[in-house]
C-alpha cells in the first residue's frame, strides 16, 4: 500500500450562484473513486445547480473516474440539467479523444 503519494486526489467545491464547480487535483483512480462517488453523489442530484468539473490541476485519470463522470453525465443529462467539463489537460484531453468520449465532454462555454 503506497500511501505517500506525491499526486494525492483531492476535490474542493465552490457554489457561486446557480453554478457549482468541483475542482480535481491529482490522480483519480480506482483507490480514491469510493471519495469521489461521495463527493459528487448529493451534487449529482440538485437540479437548481448546473455543475462544473474542472480538472486543471488533474494529473491523472483512470477508467474508474471516467466512467463516474459517465455516469454523472448519464444522470445529469436524464434530469436535463447542465453538466460541463473544462480546463481538462491535454493528456487527460488525449485520453478522451482516444476513448470517443471527448465529445460529450466538450465544454459548453462557447454556445452562449
Amino acid at each position: 500500500m503506497n500511501t505517500n503519494k506525491s499526486e494525492k486526489f483531492h476535490a474542493t467545491t465552490k457554489t457561486e450562484g446557480s453554478v457549482c464547480t468541483v475542482y480535481l487535483s491529482g490522480e483519480l483512480d480506482l483507490s480514491v473513486a469510493p471519495d469521489f462517488r461521495l463527493i459528487m453523489e448529493p451534487l449529482v442530484g440538485d437540479t437548481a445547480l448546473d455543475l462544473v468539473i474542472n480538472m486543471k490541476e488533474l494529473k491523472y485519470i483512470d477508467s474508474t473516474g471516467i466512467g463516474i463522470l459517465l455516469s454523472i453525465l448519464k444522470a445529469r443529462h436524464g434530469m436535463d440539467v447542465k453538466f460541463t467539463v473544462e480546463e481538462v489537460p491535454p493528456q487527460i484531453q488525449k485520453l478522451f479523444d482516444m476513448t470517443g468520449i471527448a465529445k460529450f465532454f466538450a465544454s459548453q462555454e462557447n454556445s452562449h
